[in-house]
């Protein structure tokens, strides 16, 4: 089983506008409501690849009870811990640009959090557990690395896609797979990262720390796989971008989809290159028909 962990989820109000306007009335052409959370999306592209999936997390008031349907009706198993609270809900405005509102989401006590580590007792060797996004303000910013303390006797393997300051304590804890974009890399060492050289030069620094995989997205330029002694390289597929929310989940949610289905490490590369694609050219999370259309176009070259 694959658990996937979003600390602090969200309702996303995804408003399609011609053009925004700062300071008018705005009116949309067309709107949408999708749960949001890097972990949830995992979960929900990972359902898609009809791979089984477990959503932890928090969810509170009447958005916390449309996301725990909404994931249900998805055929994806919920485990969250309820609070007293309202999940939050952001708004997404699809105009010229991309713009996001996002809300700050309730209170977690420490009663909240202690009901949440009783949920990880359930993992057993060989479940994987995915640590995706923002933790909630009021929630400790080692909190990641308590999860990875207490799985770390398990056989768990640890996926996380976070930024710098969550990540980097876990490292010690061997995750089998993170995935930074380029920007993101960067950031981590402290540089600017804009070509692929460079970012197989840090991705490589990176992985001397003790990550057993890492993918580092690249937008247009495709996607980097290191792996082992192996670095591959993804094209990006022929298509329109749509959004870009949502597609870096999709490519975690590929590459454990391709691993959980047994496919050779470069097919499961794939697999999450297509699913990345594919999200970035769809309104919302990409659906399997897409996913798998793009798989016969994404091709994958040896680097080393």
């Amino acid at each position: 089983m694959i658990y996937t962990v979003t600390l602090n989820p969200s309702l996303d109000y995804l408003m399609e506008l011609d053009a925004f306007k700062s300071g008018q009335l705005n009116r949309s052409n067309n709107e949408n409501i999708f749960p949001g959370g890097k972990g949830i999306n995992v979960s929900r592209i990972l359902s898609q690849l009809d791979v089984g999936t477990t959503s932890l997390g928090f969810v509170g008031g009447f958005t916390g009870k449309y996301i725990s349907d909404f994931l249900e009706k998805e055929q994806i198993i919920t485990n969250f811990v309820e609070v007293d609270g309202t999940t939050r809900i952001n708004v997404k405005i699809k105009a010229e640009d991309e713009t996001e509102i996002n809300a700050n989401g309730p209170c977690i006590t420490d009663h909240d959090l202690q009901l949440f580590l009783k949920r990880l007792d359930s993992l057993k060797a060989g479940d994987a557990l995915v640590l995706a996004g923002s933790i909630p303000r009021s929630v400790s910013p080692d909190f990641y690395q308590s999860i990875a303390n207490q799985i770390k006797d398990k056989d768990v393997r640890l996926i996380i896609d976070a930024e710098k300051k969550l990540l980097e304590p876990v490292l010690e804890n061997r995750p089998f797979l993170i995935k930074p974009n380029h920007h993101e890399l960067g950031e981590f060492f402290g540089v600017k990262i804009d070509s692929t050289e460079s970012a197989i030069y840090y991705g490589k620094k990176l992985l001397e720390k003790g990550v057993q995989n890492l993918i580092v997205s690249m937008a247009a330029k495709g996607a980097i796989l290191f792996h082992e002694n192996q670095i591959l390289l993804a094209d990006v597929p022929d298509g329109e971008l749509i959004s870009s929310v949502g597609a870096g989940d999709s490519m975690v949610a590929g590459f454990l989809a391709g691993i959980q289905k047994g496919m050779p490490i470069k097919d499961a590369f794939k697999l999450a290159a297509s699913a990345g694609s594919a999200t970035a050219f769809s309104l919302g999370l990409a659906n399997k028909v897409k996913i798998m259309e793009l798989f016969e176009q994404v091709h994958i070259n040896d680097i080393e």
